[in-house]
């Protein structure tokens, strides 16, 4: 079940959202109900989530007893192990196989071939950050299990984030949730994202895949650029529709989830854009994996590694592939050659050249992302950059380029930076008066005739959309 769907948005949600607002005890329906959200995608692999969940409540308990610094960090270091363990079998074990298999010469290894659970790397991400902020004393243990197991399990951010730290959302958890005044704001997030979900992402999506379908060696540059520009648009509004959805599901429960992307189109660099690119996993191993290692501290030599190893682990956590691993390395080392000179360069360059730089590298990224190997986006790459006259195969993607594709690839460009304040602003409508008013939200204290009108277009093409069509791929959902 995915938000983006008539089933959570007409069954699910309003049976959930009336149970959850009438009744006293709202951490335990939010707990059964995301156990059933959950269930309904992956069965048998909530009891998996369920062990993880019990091995990480009783392994903070146990690190806010010890006292012996040195047992402690053992206990520490055995259950960060143990999480990583489980994800390491389930995303990893069939990669490391297969290579394996491809440099040893005797008889193959069998390979695990198991099904990779839904939402696995987010949660393991969460428990692991919790336990380290346990650990260190960021956050106080929390002792009822119900609370903690209903923040690992909670849906709106359950399988595709954002990753939400326990201590963003500790106080919220204590709090009573019964009045919450961003409920208006929350129901505009979710349209917002379930627009950009379904009008943008949906529409152009058919188009990407067309092109990374075709044979790269019959591809001409112009027919590759068209599939990497419908993709990029692809990548950004499925998962940033799907963060605001799951950030205006938050807000409707009484929860504030971290702002997940901060238009990381507009982008001058890559450094910028790895500030405005799902914004929680960047920080995320920043806290975690970059500052721990060192950061930059340490001297030249000693900041490239850290960098280079966050990058590593970047690309590994998006997917157990080759392709994954140079997509990382790419973007960092134009991280390292921002940092190290490049940078200075870029800032005597005019505005609109740094931005064009920012977008050659992010789309050129993309084809390692989306290609369906190393060699396939080498491949596509050369085709980009060949010169040569269409091809039959190039004259069929044209038929793909009916008025509802160009239109989403159109508006889904202009969307991609941050216009929507600016038609807020000529329509004289007041905007939220916080940071979450990036989006070009409408105040929630009161109605404003445009604004509502806009979302409730949205909402209905959306849902006529969902409704006459099966093609609904979130590019997420595994990871």
């Amino acid at each position: 079940m995915v938000f983006s769907s008539v089933i959570f948005i007409f069954y699910f949600l309003p049976v959930f959202l009336l149970g959850y607002y009438v009744s006293g005890w709202r951490t335990a329906v939010l707990l059964v109900g995301s156990a059933f959200f959950y269930t309904w995608g992956e069965g048998p692999y909530l009891f998996l989530l369920l062990l993880m969940i019990a091995l990480n409540y009783g392994g903070a308990l146990l690190l806010a007893r010890l006292a012996e610094r040195r047992v402690r960090h053992l206990a520490f270091g055995a259950l960060i192990a143990a999480d990583f363990g489980v994800l390491g079998f389930f995303k990893y074990a069939d990669f490391l196989v297969e290579n394996f298999n491809a440099v040893w010469a005797g008889p193959p290894a069998p390979s695990p071939d198991v099904a990779l659970p839904l939402g696995i790397s987010f949660f393991t991400f969460q428990l692991v950050s919790y336990l380290a902020d346990v650990h260190r004393g960021a956050v106080k243990v929390e002792r009822d299990p119900t609370k903690f197991a209903a923040y690992i399990l909670m849906f709106p951010h359950l399988i595709a984030g954002p990753i939400v730290r326990y201590a963003d959302i500790r106080d919220e958890m204590h709090a009573d949730r019964s009045r919450s005044e961003r409920r208006g704001l929350g129901v505009q997030y979710f349209i917002i994202g379930l627009s950009q979900k379904v009008l943008v992402a949906n529409a152009v999506a058919p188009l990407a895949d067309h092109a990374f379908a075709l044979d790269p060696s019959g591809l001409a540059s112009t027919t590759a650029w068209l599939g990497i520009w419908a993709y990029s648009l692809q990548i950004y509004f499925d998962f940033c529709g799907y963060s605001n959805m799951a950030i205006g599901l938050a807000f409707l429960m009484g929860f504030t989830f971290p702002k997940n992307f901060d238009y990381p189109y507009v982008s001058r660099s890559i450094t910028e854009f790895w500030r405005r690119w799902h914004i929680s996993l960047s920080t995320w191993f920043r806290d975690y994996v970059y500052i721990p290692l060192g950061g930059n501290r340490h001297g030249l030599a000693l900041t490239v590694r850290n960098l280079l190893i966050v990058f590593v682990l970047t690309g590994l956590w998006h997917g157990a592939a080759w392709r994954f691993i140079v997509w990382g390395l790419y973007h960092g080392a134009f991280l390292i050659l921002e940092r190290f000179g490049l940078r200075a360069i870029l800032e005597r360059l005019p505005a609109w050249a740094q931005h064009l730089y920012a977008m050659l590298v992010v789309m050129v990224g993309w084809v390692f992302f989306r290609a369906d190997s190393l060699p396939h986006a080498l491949q596509y790459l050369g085709a980009m950059v060949d010169v040569s006259a269409p091809t039959a195969a190039d004259l069929q993607l044209t038929i793909l380029l009916n008025a509802e594709v160009i239109a989403a690839l159109v508006i889904g460009s202009v969307l991609s930076v941050p216009v929507m304040p600016r038609i807020m602003t000529l329509l004289k409508r007041p905007m939220a008066e916080q940071e979450d008013g990036a989006l070009g939200l409408l105040d929630t204290r009161r109605v404003h005739a445009y604004p509502v009108l806009l979302l409730a277009v949205g909402f209905v093409l959306s849902v006529s959309v969902l409704v006459g069509s099966t093609l609904n791929p979130f590019l997420y959902f595994r990871f």
